[in-house]
C-alpha cells in the first residue's frame, strides 16, 4: 500500500517548486517516490500529488513546503491501492509546450487533435514525458538544429518514451532514426508511442547497453546523436561516441547536473569534441557539441564565457 500526500499549491510556479522539494531526500525524511504537479480544470488551482511508500511526517512536509500552500486548502495524506503509481502520479499532467512541439497525454488527445507537432506520450514505465528540464532541453536543441542542418543518420541513445526519436523524425522526414536503450521495457514501451503518433515505419528500435550492438554499428557514422542519460553515462560514453559520430557530426546531452557540466565538456574535449551551445534549466543543462570541429576565432569583444552557436 502506498501513501498519497496532496497538497494545494498558491499558484502554478508554487506547484512545481513543491514537486520538486518533495522529492528531494534529506535528514529527517525520504523524498517521494514520485510527484506530479497540475491544474485542476475545473477550478483553475493547482495541487501536487507525492507518493511514499510509507507515511511521511506532516511536520517535515510543511517544512519543506508551508510557504508554498495554499492556506485555505489544508494537505492530506491518505492511503491509495499499491497499483503503477507512475502512471497514476502523472496521468492528469498537463499537456507540455517546448520547441515548437505540444507533448500530451492520451486524456488531453481531443483537445489537442491533429497537429504535426503534436506527440501523446503517457506516463509509464519508462522515463520521457516532457515534464523535465533534461527532455525540454533536448527538445529546445532539436528544434533548433533543425532549422540549419539536413541530418541523414540519427541516434536516440537511451531513448526511454522514444520521445525525443518521434521528434526527431518529425523534424528530419528523410532521415534514418534509430532508438537504442538498454532497458527492454523502454524499447518496447518507445516502439508502441512511435505507432501511436504515426512514426512507427520511420524509427528503429533495438535493446542494447551503450553503442555495442550490429544494427548500431551498421549505421555509423551518426550526423547526430541525442542521449538523455546522466553525467556518469555520459563520461563513459565519450570514446565510444567518437568512433560513432562522423566529423563535424553533433551530440546532444542532457542528465547533467549544472556542477557537472565542466567535468562532461572536458571529458568531451579530450575525445575530439567541442562545445557549440549550453543551455541551463532548473540546475540541468543540455549541451550540443561537434566532433571534429574547431571552435571558430572569437572577436576580441567577445564575452569570455560565450560558445559557440550551434
Amino acid at each position: 500500500m502506498l501513501t498519497r500526500l496532496r497538497a494545494a499549491a498558491v499558484d502554478a510556479e508554487a506547484a512545481r517548486k513543491m514537486a520538486e522539494r518533495l522529492s528531494e531526500a534529506d535528514d529527517e525524511s525520504a523524498g517521494a517516490l514520485a510527484t506530479a504537479a497540475f491544474e485542476e480544470p475545473i477550478i483553475g488551482a493547482w495541487h501536487v500529488d507525492a507518493y511514499y511508500d510509507a507515511p511521511p511526517s506532516l511536520l517535515s512536509v510543511l517544512v519543506r513546503i508551508g510557504a508554498l500552500i495554499d492556506p485555505a486548502r489544508p494537505p492530506t495524506i491518505e492511503d491509495v491501492p499499491d497499483e503503477n503509481w507512475v502512471a497514476l502520479s502523472q496521468a492528469a499532467l498537463p499537456p507540455v509546450n517546448v520547441g515548437g512541439f505540444h507533448i500530451h497525454g492520451a486524456h488531453d488527445r481531443a483537445r489537442v487533435g491533429r497537429r504535426w507537432r503534436a506527440i501523446e506520450i503517457d506516463a509509464g514505465e519508462a522515463f520521457g514525458t516532457a515534464h523535465h528540464a533534461t527532455t525540454q532541453g533536448c527538445l529546445t536543441a532539436l528544434d533548433l538544429l533543425a532549422r540549419r542542418h539536413p541530418f541523414r543518420r540519427i541516434l536516440d541513445l537511451g531513448c526511454g518514451s522514444g520521445l525525443l526519436a518521434i521528434a526527431a523524425a518529425r523534424l528530419w522526414p528523410r532521415a534514418s532514426v534509430l532508438a537504442s536503450d538498454i532497458d527492454p521495457i523502454a524499447v518496447a514501451v518507445a516502439r508502441a508511442n512511435a505507432t501511436l503518433n504515426g512514426a512507427g515505419p520511420r524509427i528503429r528500435f533495438v535493446a542494447a547497453p551503450g553503442l555495442a550492438h550490429p544494427r548500431l554499428r551498421d549505421l555509423e557514422p551518426f550526423d547526430l546523436v541525442v542521449a538523455n542519460i546522466l553525467a556518469g553515462p555520459l563520461i563513459k560514453l565519450a570514446p565510444q561516441l567518437a568512433k560513432a559520430v562522423r566529423p563535424g557530426g553533433l551530440v546532444v546531452l542532457s542528465g547533467i547536473l549544472e556542477e557537472q557540466v565542466r567535468e562532461v565538456i572536458a571529458i568531451y574535449a579530450m575525445s575530439g569534441f567541442r562545445l557549440q551551445h549550453k543551455e541551463i534549466d532548473h540546475n540541468w543543462a543540455t549541451l550540443v557539441l561537434r566532433f571534429g570541429a574547431q571552435l571558430r576565432q572569437r572577436s576580441p569583444s567577445a564575452k569570455r564565457n560565450s560558445v559557440e552557436s550551434a
